[in-house]
């Protein structure tokens, strides 16, 4: 760190926790032993993900976001993250603008702040070829067969910045989020691992949805995760364009028009306080 002091704001959306750090008007260096440090939440801060803003690399972007989960690995994509950038950078005057642009290791993204409040997220496209996202599979299918203790679980895998895993249960409250959840986490067919994603259909505008995130855990809300669920229900048919997603930490809204068409998640972003860390 390059300096002795570190201003920070901590942040959530629907329960889903964050440091978010002003990286364009101070000095910041992060490792993933810092990270982690800063990520327990015993001794340290405490967060599901902690967020960077930079200034862009890029004409048009307004700023770069970077994103490392507690366990001190940088990560390509955060949906309630980016509704928390969002909030960040117009509650600290670095930005006036409703329609912000800001460059990800996940692709670009267009951050709307509505009138209400809340954020609304074009999350690009999702992807679906295997060696996209990645996957180990010979071609793109609508599902797979993964074998995990000799049992084959068929899930809808696809990449929304980052990789997910979407699994349709019929109980959310039953399902094996924290001991199936963490073993496709690492199945050797995720070169890069995978969030694993469980979706409950309650009707065609509305699911429950709970995520097992890579390197995090399973949190109370996670946006990404969400959006994976839906194009998953909307490409097996059984979702309409918009619906409500019900996760453990409150409702987020999700459009999806339909292949090759972006992903619109609406949400809340809350910060928490802000502090500073002395070193």
């Amino acid at each position: 760190m390059n300096t002795r002091s570190l201003r920070f704001s901590k942040m959530h959306g629907l329960g889903n926790d964050f440091v978010v750090i002003d990286g364009v008007r101070q000095p910041v260096t992060l490792d993933a032993d810092l990270v982690r440090r800063l990520g327990d939440r015993h001794f340290g801060v405490g967060f599901d993900q902690l967020l960077l803003v930079e200034p862009p690399t890029r004409p048009g972007m307004d700023f770069r976001y970077r994103i490392w989960n507690a366990d001190g690995g940088e990560v390509e994509q955060c949906g309630n993250g980016a509704r928390c950038f969002a909030r960040f950078v117009r509650d600290h005057g670095l930005s006036d603008k409703d329609a912000i642009a800001v460059e990800t290791a996940g692709g670009d993204l267009v951050l709307h702040v509505e009138a209400d409040g809340r954020v609304t997220v074009n999350m690009g496209a999702p992807r679906f070829e295997p060696a996209d996202i990645p996957f180990e599979a010979p071609a793109r299918a609508l599902h797979y067969a993964v074998e995990q203790d000799e049992i084959p679980y068929f899930l809808s895998v696809l990449s929304m910045g980052n990789p997910h895993a979407v699994l349709t249960v019929d109980s959310v409250a039953h399902a094996p989020v924290t001991t199936l959840g963490p073993k496709l986490e690492h199945h050797p067919r995720f070169p890069k691992r995978v969030n694993v994603g469980f979706i409950e259909g309650i009707d065609r505008s509305h699911v429950r949805v709970r995520v097992w995130e890579r390197g995090a855990g399973e949190t109370l809300a996670c946006g990404t995760g969400a959006c994976a669920a839906v194009v998953a229900g909307r490409l097996q048919g059984w979702l309409d364009e918009r619906v409500e997603v019900e996760l453990r930490g409150g409702r987020l809204t999700i459009c999806w028009a339909g292949e090759g068409e972006p992903v619109y998640m609406t949400g809340p972003a809350v910060r928490v306080f802000d502090a500073t860390l002395n070193f």
